[in-house]
């Protein structure tokens, strides 16, 4: 097996599971019977791409991120202005890969139990009385929650223990949420009025942070065509909930080189200005990523391998994947706006000894 990265390797030299265990073959795994279900399972994500992509022009890269981060298990944060398809995206998604899907529109006055559910008081035939769970939109299997930020942080908070345990606590009980559960949130970078920036804990949560931009001239001429016709492509339905749920099994027995987790652990460590031996990092830096960045780099480059129908992540998975994974998870100082430096910049910098 030949990687794409800056040197060859072996994917059964991949590592040495006797010094680094878990990230190699654990005992009994059979890397050719793992090629195999890599390879079954590669064919199957380019029919989802394809069938995505019949719908959503020109973001083929927010699409691949978006599948990678839902095959590492995670959730995604879509900032765009608005027009650029995150809706239509999440809808796709859920018809695509069989999971059930809602929408919470977020707003100052939204409140937690708009989003968890309720407890009722009922009464039967016979008069007595008891108390009702009413679940809320939280229980679906893809929640898109649109424009995030209008949510104030008590509502925020609520949303971020669904996302971190998969489960809510409602009056001192605890539901759990379907399997698999994922947010895609949205968030407009333009209108900040009226608005609740995200706390630096719930941003962590989210395995990535995707910007999206506006469509090249052929595939917005394409769009313009396709959407205002009288033919309208519809999503079908490829993969299942149980299809995505082993998929991201086979994710996590995907193996990773020694090369490839050294090179994540110092791209994250150098991003700290207390830590690191990078002036412009010690300069500019305010606050750099924690181990989720570390464990959320892991997880992303083993679902690029996957989706590309490789048996095991390089470093170019890395350096690709740094600035979804990196840019929430950093912040700026005032001296770096005063230079003109952004975060783009300092993630460069920190891939550039990886390249």
């Amino acid at each position: 097996m030949v990687l794409n990265g800056s040197r060859d390797v072996s994917a059964t030299d991949a590592v040495n599971p006797g010094t680094n265990p878990g990230q190699g073959f654990p005992a009994g795994e059979n890397p050719h019977q793992l090629m195999a279900e890599i390879e079954a399972l590669g064919g199957r994500l380019t029919h989802v791409r394809d069938r995505i992509g019949r719908i959503i022009f020109g973001q083929q890269e927010v699409i691949d991120l978006t599948l990678i981060t839902l095959l590492a298990g995670g959730h995604v944060l879509l900032i765009g202005v608005p027009g650029l398809a995150k809706t239509r995206l999440v809808e796709t998604l859920g018809t695509v890969l069989g999971l059930a899907e809602k929408r919470i529109q977020c707003t100052p006055d939204l409140m937690p139990a708009d989003i968890l559910g309720s407890e009722v008081l009922e009464e039967n035939e016979q008069g007595r009385r008891s108390f009702r769970f009413i679940p809320g939109p939280v229980f679906s299997q893809l929640l898109m929650a649109d424009e995030i930020n209008r949510a104030s942080p008590r509502t925020q908070s609520a949303l971020l223990q669904a996302m971190q345990e998969r489960r809510v606590s409602v009056a001192g009980h605890y539901h759990a949420l379907p399997q698999p559960f994922h947010v895609l949130a949205t968030q407009n970078p333009l209108e900040q009025e009226g608005t609740y920036p995200l706390p630096e804990a719930q941003l962590d949560r989210f395995l990535m942070q995707i910007d999206v931009d506006y469509p090249d001239r052929d595939a917005e001429r394409r769009m313009m065509i396709a959407t205002t016709g009288s033919l309208d492509e519809q999503a079908v339905t490829v993969l299942s909930p149980a299809d995505l749920q082993a998929a991201q099994r086979l994710v996590r027995r995907v193996p990773v080189g020694e090369g490839v987790v050294d090179g994540i652990l110092d791209l994250v460590r150098r991003g700290r200005p207390e830590a690191t031996d990078l002036p412009e990092v010690q300069r500019h830096v305010a606050w750099g990523p924690g181990p989720r960045a570390s464990q959320a780099l892991m997880l992303a480059a083993r679902a690029r391998a996957v989706l590309d129908g490789r048996l095991a992540p390089s470093l170019d998975d890395v350096v690709a994947l740094a600035k979804p994974v990196l840019r929430h998870r950093m912040a700026l100082n005032f001296a770096a706006r005063a230079d003109g430096i952004t975060l783009d910049d300092i993630i460069n910098r920190l891939c550039a000894p990886l390249s």
